[in-house]
């Protein structure tokens, strides 16, 4: 009987090796040979599955990407009869959790932002938020202050477009060490108090 091949495991461990040699020697340290030690396979399967270094990156921050959503998914998931705000809460703390695996992807995601400049498909690593992440986020918002009693202000879309990149500039804070989570925790609640009134 013929070895059935999980193709997409195998793609996840090259991805795997990717982000350990990127927080090792950054971006311009993973070359196809590199990959194939770190993750201890052949030359022949990293280039079975990728032809240029380019498409092994790119797949491997996709993944990261990919990653940073599920986070965000599953703290949804977590707290689905939970009230508006312990929703919104719990989306946007998903980035900051103290866990290893979440410090590695915020890590990941400063790692890549120098190549950001010059390769725009890049910055999407440090961005998980999308249109619908944003409206979903504003409907969050907003159910949040009319259970809080609060009356309708602001434009809904820039106030879940400013919590997102809060949170994003304080993952980045995280990830090179300049806060603690708890610290980072405590000014996302302070703003998101302010923002519900």
């Amino acid at each position: 009987m013929p070895k059935i091949v999980d193709h997409d495991q195998r793609r996840h461990r090259l991805a795997e090796a990717v982000w350990s040699l990127t927080l090792r020697d950054g971006l311009e340290g993973v070359t196809l040979r590199k990959v194939a030690v770190e993750a201890g396979v052949s030359m022949g399967q990293v280039q079975h599955y990728y032809a240029t270094r380019e498409q092994l990156v790119r797949d491997a921050l996709d993944r990261a990407v990919q990653a940073l959503n599920a986070r965000i998914d599953a703290a949804i998931r977590a707290t689905d009869s939970a009230s508006a705000e312990t929703t919104l809460r719990e989306c946007l703390r998903a980035l900051l959790s103290r866990d290893p695996e979440s410090l590695r992807l915020l890590q990941l995601s400063v790692a890549v932002v120098g190549r950001s400049i010059s390769d725009p498909a890049m910055v999407s690593v440090l961005a998980p938020g999308s249109s619908e992440l944003l409206e979903f986020t504003a409907t969050l918002i907003a159910a949040a202050r009319q259970e809080r009693g609060t009356p309708p202000r602001g434009n809904g879309l820039i106030d879940a477009d400013i919590c997102w990149s809060l949170i994003t500039s304080l993952g980045v804070d995280v990830a090179v060490g300049q806060r603690s989570p708890d610290d980072a925790l405590t000014v996302l609640d302070y703003h998101l108090d302010n923002l519900l009134g």
